[in-house]
Order: C-alpha cells, then structure tokens, then sequence
C-alpha cells in the first residue's frame, strides 16, 4: 500500500496555521524587548542607574559583546559576528518549527528563543550594542552582569528546551 509523502516545506494553510502561533509568541518577545529599551533609553543616560529594591537596580548599560559581555572589547567585528549567528539560529529555528509543528513545549522554547535573539540582532543591527537594564545583585555574589528582556526570552526558552528533551529521553 502506497503512502503519501508530505512536504514540510509547503505552503499550505495549514502548514502556516501550525506556524503562526510560534511566530506570534516571537513576535511578542520582539515588541516587548524593543519597547522596553526604548524606554529606558528615553528615560536614563549611559550608566545611571535606578534603585528598585535592595537586589535589583534598572540601569542603562551597552553591551558589544556576546553574553557576559564576552568579546566587547574587540574591534567592532563581532557586531557583524553575532548578527550572523543570531540569523543562521532564527533560519534553523523556523526549520525546526515546521518540522516539529506538535511538540507544544519545544516550539514555545523555539519561539522564545527567536524572539530574543532577533530582538538583540535588531539593537546590533541599528546601534552596534545591544541595550541592557536589568541588573541584579546580592550581597554575598556581587551585581550579575546587566541584561535585557531578550536575553530573558533566550534563558526561558534553554531551560524549556532542556527541560522537554530530558522529559523526551526519560520517556524512552
């Protein structure tokens, strides 16, 4: 007996329906992070910071660099460098979505994870730094290094991510 073979690449309706929910969520992370710094930049100069409570602050800092500011002191290059992997990740993330349309927690952390990566591509692409604010620190660690409602997206969708595979593993 034949079977029909489908195509994960169409184009069809509900090909895109099954889609459209995870590029909602991105879309969401993506409105959010990019509101949120514009109003801090609106609201605070390079440096200020804000006390909130007696373990976070709000303050405007810029990071070149990847996380924990890894390579910000270099020439400008890994503006471009970290653009280009943010792109190739989004490219992957879509392929995965659509070829992985009924895994509910594993599209929820791919779309977190799109979202926050395009969110921080779209400060490289336009200010050559990415906008951070959110700073947390306790007395017995110090402060942990400033980050932004993207780089929480990204952190969320890991842990979920990690958290669907060893669900997936422990089953089999």
């Amino acid at each position: 007996m034949a079977t029909k073979k489908t195509n994960t690449f169409s184009t069809s309706p509900k090909n895109r329906a099954s889609l459209a929910p995870w590029l909602g969520i991105a879309a969401i992370v993506i409105l959010l992070d990019q509101l949120s710094k514009i109003a801090i930049t609106k609201l605070f100069v390079l440096g200020e910071e804000k006390l909130v409570t007696s373990f976070f602050n709000l303050v405007l800092a810029y990071n070149r660099g990847a996380a924990f500011s890894f390579l910000s002191n270099q020439g400008g290059w890994q503006r471009h460098f970290f653009t280009a992997i943010a792109i190739v990740a989004v490219v992957f993330i879509l392929f995965q979505l659509r070829r992985n349309p009924g895994q509910r927690m594993f599209c929820w952390s791919m779309a977190l994870i799109m979202g926050g990566a395009i969110g921080n591509a779209i400060d490289r692409l336009l200010y050559g730094h990415v906008i951070d604010f959110l700073d947390f620190h306790f007395a017995a660690v110090g402060h942990f290094p400033a980050f932004n409602l993207a780089d929480s997206a990204i952190t969320l969708g890991a842990i979920l991510f990690i958290y669907d595979e060893l669900r997936r593993v422990n089953k089999n």
